[in-house]
């Protein structure tokens, strides 16, 4: 849904495309700590869903702060919106 704070809600339409053919990521993270992130639609193949996951999970490692010691990602689960969640051994993408 279109959002001011995550910037889809914008008198500035062209800068707002620009970003996101860019690549602009774009996710929440709850108060536990969970990261809600979509990396794909229907329409995609499964390699560009791939490496759009890929992506994601490097971007979330690139942004580890300093200060955090020890394991930073304890689980990854991937599902379709109404799904069970697959769940990823977080090794395997490092």
């Amino acid at each position: 849904m279109p959002n001011p704070k995550s910037g889809t809600v914008t008198m500035d339409v062209a800068k707002a495309v620009k970003e996101v053919k860019q690549g602009k990521i774009d996710f929440k993270v709850d108060k536990a700590g969970i990261i809600h992130a979509s990396i794909g639609k229907v329409s995609f193949t499964s390699e560009q869903i791939y490496q759009n996951a890929k992506e994601f999970i490097a971007t979330v490692i690139k942004l580890k702060p300093a200060a955090a010691k020890g394991t930073y990602l304890k689980s990854i689960f991937i599902s379709s919106t109404m799904s069970k969640g697959i769940k990823i051994d977080p090794k395997s993408v490092e």
